[in-house]
């Protein structure tokens, strides 16, 4: 597969000095930008949940050693799963992304990748993710499959519906309930209660995000919760903070152990949220992505957490 036309040197949204601009062959660039390899903060939004599903499991069934190969399975799955969500999203919004001043760059507007050329990538990372979904069991298999139709409509809710950022929602925190099979071999009611904190948090945080984005997003009619909530939101956004913390605080609390220590790590958790909301303008594009891209921490802490209450 090759690229049509000479490689930029970054693409305009990606942090300054990552290490696909500074280490990655010219040749595999294209292909690790429209995986978003150069911007990992989506790789860890999407293995956060599976981490806090292993730790939850931990929490009620006991740590078991294959544990330590469903946190590998899903950081490798995070990674290749975001890439292969990521290309369809450019696939879809390849016309889009070239009327917005920030998306413009990327490979597929900017004509370095040719749209067969990213279906093709896009099924040899679903491929070899699929491969190491069949490690974890049927029962998480299952769930796997299942979370392939939520991967292929969110590109387009924000065609449809002013929540697109609840399907991204939906599909970003379903590793929780992935992780907590592949250990237990069932679902139950605390994985669901956190998944539903990690909609409320994906909410908070995407908006945050796609604050970034209004002006241009009105100008060609995309919507979104940022454009939904305009002036209010950062009221809405602690609405959405504090519903994240309620149902994670109860998923904590329905596995009946260890619940200092993830409780703890929960009380970490909020405070980030605070800090966030404390510092939210959404009129500075700038300090919107330093806030968004911070949510790798706030996330971290309770996985963090939770694992050590499965441990102990």
């Amino acid at each position: 597969m090759q690229s049509q036309t000479e490689t930029p040197a970054s693409v305009a949204d990606a942090p300054a000095g990552n290490w696909v601009d500074l280490y990655a062959p010219s040749a595999w660039r294209p292909w690790l930008r429209l995986s978003r390899a150069d911007r990992p903060i989506g790789t860890w939004l999407l293995l956060l949940p599976c981490w806090w599903g292993i730790g939850l499991a931990m929490m009620a069934d006991g740590p078991r050693w294959f544990d330590l190969w469903i946190a590998v399975a899903s950081t490798l799955g995070a990674f290749l799963m975001r890439g292969a969500g990521c290309t369809w999203n450019d696939i879809t919004d390849r016309d889009i992304d070239g009327s917005v001043a920030r998306t413009r760059s990327r490979p597929i507007p900017s004509g370095q990748v040719t749209v067969r050329g990213a279906l093709i990538w896009m099924g040899v990372q679903a491929g070899i993710s699929f491969l190491i979904l069949l490690t974890l069991g049927w029962v998480a298999i299952l769930l796997g499959i299942a979370s392939i139709v939520l991967v292929a409509i969110y590109p387009f809710a924000k065609r449809f519906t002013w929540w697109p950022q609840i399907f991204l929602g939906l599909a970003f925190n379903w590793g929780v309930l992935l992780a907590y099979a592949a250990h237990t071999g069932r679902v139950d009611a605390a994985p669901i209660a956190a998944y539903l904190g990690g909609i409320a948090w994906t909410i908070f945080y995407d908006t945050i995000y796609a604050h970034q984005d209004v002006e241009d997003d009105a100008l060609i009619g995309v919507k979104s919760t940022a454009r939904l909530f305009g002036d209010h939101s950062p009221l809405v956004l602690l609405w959405f903070g504090g519903l994240a913390v309620v149902m994670l605080a109860l998923a904590i609390v329905l596995t009946g152990d260890g619940l200092v220590m993830g409780l703890i790590g929960l009380a970490g958790f909020t405070a980030h949220l605070l800090w966030q909301w404390w510092r939210l303008d959404p009129k500075d594009s700038s300090g919107c992505l330093t806030l968004f891209r911070s949510n790798r921490d706030a996330g971290l802490i309770l996985a963090l957490f939770l694992a050590v209450a499965g441990l102990v």
